[in-house]
């Protein structure tokens, strides 16, 4: 696919690795949008394992995820692909969470779990923009793997990959604002979902912007539906 078709999904995949690190660097030990491994988390604190008060900020990240999730679902599900709408939604939850990071309004526990949510929400969000996944990637590295190894890859496997660099590039932004200018550690995921935002909106060639085709399928989170 060309880079305009590509553009969003990689800056999005970048998204979510900076407001992954950024969640679990500044808030604390969990993640906003991978959940498997806040299943982990949350079953190695019931075993009396790790920092106290995990479990309850995991509790907070899936419940917020699980809200992003439902809210976009509704919107896909009853107008049709609406990633434009979507993805707004995204950039001002995130924007709201990098304010109150930047502007030093998070100074207590309860606040911590608020932009964990504002987060966690977006997050949710953005796993119901487009078929292709960009905010989890278990299934998408197995299937990638399983293709090299059979030596059937795919004319837009280049891209897989590159969405999972941008992954480690978005974390690696956010970790590097938190050590050397904290107040923007949560910017780098504010500014990759705006960035998608207007890819997705500048018209492409023939004059109709960016759309998802289709919704979003749950068997994509698994290796066998994974792209």
């Amino acid at each position: 696919m060309p880079w305009h078709g590509e553009g969003a999904p990689l800056l999005l995949s970048g998204a979510s690795g900076a407001a992954d690190a950024f969640v679990f660097l500044c808030v604390g030990q969990v993640f906003a949008g991978v959940m498997t491994g806040n299943l982990v988390l949350l079953g190695a604190s019931a075993a009396g394992a790790g920092e106290d008060g995990v479990a309850l900020k995991v509790a907070v990240a899936l419940g917020a995820y699980c809200c992003g999730v439902v809210a976009g679902a509704l919107v896909t599900g009853r107008r049709g692909p609406r990633v434009r709408v979507l993805l707004g939604v995204e950039v001002v939850l995130l924007g709201t969470a990098a304010a109150l990071w930047g502007l030093e309004l998070v100074t207590s526990y309860g606040d911590r779990l608020g932009v964990l949510a504002l987060v966690a929400v977006a997050m949710g969000v953005q796993g119901r923009v487009r078929v292709t996944p960009t905010n989890y990637f278990t299934g998408t590295l197995t299937s990638l793997a399983g293709r090299v190894a059979l030596r059937e890859l795919r004319g837009g496997d280049g891209w897989v990959l590159g969405r999972l660099a941008a992954v480690v590039a978005g974390a690696a932004l956010a970790a590097l604002a938190e050590r050397w200018w904290s107040p923007g550690a949560a910017l780098g995921a504010v500014v990759m979902a705006a960035g998608a935002l207007v890819l997705e909106t500048v018209p492409r060639r023939g004059g109709r912007p960016g759309s998802g085709k289709g919704k979003p399928r749950p068997d994509r989170g698994n290796p066998a539906g994974a792209v």
